[in-house]
């Protein structure tokens, strides 16, 4: 009996990716939901039934491989942005910079109000001016949606990643001055762990496609290359203990400003970068804990409805001067709804400087696994509802 538990045991996670990828497959095409919203559900579920099983979950392995897999979404998602069209048309950052404030100062006030303490607080605040690359990308790829909204959410969605990233960094410094006594030091190192991400990343985005110029390599040998190039990044970013998040979306948008053009067929790197991305969402559901979960609904649902609604009406206030007309905004700001994937590695990230941040915000875990369900859905149906995937897609 002990070896059969034992057994059971060291067959959660493949159980779990197996179970995922069926349920996303079959119930897509019986409800057209996202696969992405499955596999999280899934990957819940299973982690509350087999707690012991995925206890690996931030070992070292696990982590790595749901690192690299984000890496890989956020290559793709960085060679996806078009700095040209923000110079062109600066609106569409102004309004980035206004929802990511706006979000941050709402989250921030009713954190505070439930008398949650300061750092937690902005800590939280910064964690929800985020929308998950990840979960925005794939719901893209998979719904072959491509138009106005289709491109101003895959901006919006960097800028305040990008913002996210850098106010959780230097909330994580004063969190790290109570303990060291330095807040220079603190801040700082924060500061130049951002800084030496997005050099690292820049130098590799110029690097590999000359490289592949220099062998002709670029039309056959480009989608392995940038793989390559995204495993080597993550395993330096981690050896450096710099951000990979940042990291590899430099790599992207460095790639693209090489001039270096990916065909379709190589969108989400192939079979290896499925395998991995249902292993990233399966991952991120995994972190969570029923407990926590039910602690902390009662805030998190009002903080997912503040979050919800103040993105939305930000980015409708600068839809007219930006271009597009007020549904379209609208139709973009509910597009802005994912955040748990980005959300659940960052705070992963944290542990490796002894900060369990995950333990302290009990409203952050309902959050995430209702945004890990919802979120996509709301991206998938805003894109539809905007007429920028096929026909078939609306039934």
């Amino acid at each position: 009996m002990a070896e059969i538990s034992r057994i059971i045991t060291a067959m959660g996670w493949p159980l779990a990716i197996i179970l995922a990828w069926l349920a996303g497959e079959v119930l897509h095409r019986c409800t057209r939901l996202p696969r992405i919203s499955l596999y999280g559900l899934v990957g819940f579920v299973m982690a509350q039934l087999m707690p012991d099983s995925f206890a690996s979950g931030a070992s070292s392995t696990v982590t790595l491989l749901a690192n690299l897999a984000f890496g890989l979404i956020l290559f793709e998602f960085g060679y996806r942005i078009n700095l040209h069209w923000l110079r062109i048309n600066p609106w569409i950052a102004v309004s980035g910079l206004a929802e990511s404030a706006a979000t941050f100062g709402v989250v921030y006030l009713i954190s505070h109000l439930t008398q949650m303490p300061p750092l937690t607080s902005l800590l939280l605040a910064a964690l929800a001016m985020s929308s998950s690359p990840a979960a925005v990308l794939r719901v893209i790829n998979e719904a072959d949606s491509a138009g106005q909204v289709t491109e101003r959410v895959l901006h919006l969605v960097a800028i305040n990643c990008v913002l996210a990233l850098f106010v959780f960094k230097v909330v994580v410094g004063f969190w790290v001055f109570q303990t060291s006594g330095s807040l220079p030091q603190a801040v700082s190192h924060s500061l130049i762990e951002l800084g030496g991400a997005a050099v690292l990343g820049g130098l590799l985005g110029w690097l590999v496609p000359a490289l592949l110029r220099q062998l002709g390599a670029l039309a056959r040998d480009g989608t392995l290359a940038f793989a390559m190039g995204v495993m080597l990044l993550v395993l330096l970013a981690h050896a450096l203990d710099v951000s990979p998040v940042l990291a590899t979306l430099t790599f992207g948008l460095a790639a693209r400003h090489s001039r270096v053009m990916l065909s379709r067929t190589e969108r989400n790197f192939g079979a290896i970068g499925e395998l991995l991305a249902v292993l990233l969402f399966v991952f991120a559901a995994t972190a969570l804990e029923w407990e926590r979960v039910l602690a902390g609904a009662a805030l998190g649902a009002v903080l997912v409805l503040a979050r919800f609604l103040v993105k939305t009406a930000a980015v409708m206030l600068f839809a007219r001067v930006g271009g597009i007309s007020w549904r379209k905004g609208l139709l973009t700001g509910v597009a802005l709804a994912p955040m748990s994937v980005f959300v659940t590695l960052l705070l992963e990230q944290t542990r490796y400087v002894g900060i369990v941040l995950v333990d302290e915000l009990a409203a952050l875990a309902a959050m995430t696994l209702l945004l890990e369900v919802l979120g996509p859905v709301l991206t998938q149906r805003a894109l539809i509802w905007a007429h920028e995937t096929p026909a078939e897609e609306e039934h």
